[in-house]
């Protein structure tokens, strides 16, 4: 495997990495590589119809229907939004 060394590595990003390596229980180098995997991934295709679906059953409100103008101003009226 290789080795890669950072120069001039801003201290205020090593704390953010240390604090981020941390809280997901991985060494600094391991939480490195996994930042630098997920920033080089070759982007994947968007299947465009999943994704509307999806942002559709998002769009649904717990009583079943899409959100509307009125649902909102009603909602802000009672105080839920």
């Amino acid at each position: 495997m290789a080795t890669l060394t950072l120069k001039n590595l801003p201290d205020a990003v090593l704390e953010r990495l240390r604090r981020q390596a941390e809280r997901q229980n991985r060494s600094v180098n391991r939480e490195a590589i996994v930042i630098l995997e997920a920033a080089v991934q070759p982007a994947t295709p968007v299947d465009a119809d999943a994704r509307l679906a999806q942002i559709q059953r998002v769009r649904i409100t717990p009583h079943g229907g899409p959100i509307t103008a009125t649902y909102v101003t009603r909602a802000k009226r009672e105080g839920r939004l």
